[in-house]
């Protein structure tokens, strides 16, 4: 039996102190998969992080999907080195392959511990599956077993603003079909738009190197991988994504949001509205000061 209106609606209202949450990641990508590894472990006081999955991608640094989600594994190992965080039952490979046309699922470990994660939980203490990547893991482990979706929150960095002229952004050009099944699954979800919305959170070398330069060994791996990602850091910024996805369970008055109703992508990569389809809700603001803040504070008090 499919979810409730009433139901989804109150399993999109402020997520509780504590609550649980995994991480999916393309982390090898970019940059900005470290920096919301980072923030997540950082931020016990507000969450408890279950697991964390690689997600598949594909581009420069990556030839193909599977090379993209391994590339992300090790990255992951070597962000909770560093942090000296055991890796052991908690961090998975994901899908090796985009979701086809023919949506037929791929299982993987991260799928198979998802699986497994959210069917301890329950509608009235959900697990929050923020996805920063490709929404391909989470798609293949709601069409493994759709009755997961009573029990989880998707929280997804993906897609631009309702309102922009197209759809194609990194994380949703790469698998519109785990796209289109996270938006016709019912889920209850959560959509962090990029251009347009999360485009606002920015930062530059000089703030990087005052915040974070000397205070321990993670922080200087971020301001150094910071820095190499771009040769002239002259009158340049860069804008570190993925963190406010994870800022939805710290504290979600850092990025205000309202009820929409879901839509569809098209294979123009436009967006298709129905004002009969089921609610969402959609970020549409984000206020980055506090975000970096508490983020700053957090990293410079960090010890191993």
């Amino acid at each position: 039996m499919p979810i409730s209106e009433i139901q989804r609606l109150k399993m999109l209202e402020k997520p509780a102190k504590g609550a649980s949450m995994i991480l999916d990641t393309d982390t090898y990508n970019e940059i900005d998969d470290q920096f919301a590894l980072v923030y997540a472990l950082l931020s016990k006081e507000s969450l408890h992080l279950e697991a964390v999955y690689a997600a598949p991608f594909s581009n420069n640094r990556a030839d193909n999907p599977t090379k993209g989600m391994e590339s992300s594994y090790e990255e992951i190992l070597r962000i909770m080195d560093k942090m000296n965080v055991p890796s052991e039952n908690f961090a998975f490979k994901g899908s090796k392959n985009y979701l086809d046309k023919d949506l037929n699922p791929e299982s993987s470990p991260a799928t198979e511990d998802m699986i497994k994660k959210a069917l301890l939980h329950s509608p009235e203490d959900p697990l929050y599956v923020v996805a920063v990547g490709a929404i391909t893991n989470v798609a293949n482990a709601i069409l493994l077993k759709p009755e997961i979706t009573k029990n989880i929150v998707v929280v997804w960095l993906g897609g631009n603003a309702h309102n922009w002229p197209n759809t194609r952004e990194f994380n949703m050009y790469q698998d519109k079909a785990a796209a289109n099944v996270i938006l016709d699954s019912g889920v209850p979800f959560v959509q962090y738009p990029c251009a347009g919305v999360v485009s606002a959170f920015y930062t530059t070398v000089p703030e990087m190197e005052y915040y974070l330069k000397g205070s321990n060994d993670i922080s200087d791996y971020l301001l150094e991988i910071f820095k190499d990602y771009h040769e002239d850091h002259f009158a340049w910024s860069k804008v570190l994504w993925d963190m406010t996805a994870v800022a939805y369970l710290v504290n979600s008055d850092w990025t205000p949001s309202q009820l929409v109703h879901a839509p569809q992508v098209t294979e123009l990569d436009t967006y298709s509205f129905d004002n009969n389809r089921h609610l969402m809700r959609m970020v549409y603001h984000i206020r980055r000061d506090p975000i970096f803040k508490d983020f700053f504070t957090k990293l410079q008090g960090f010890e191993k």
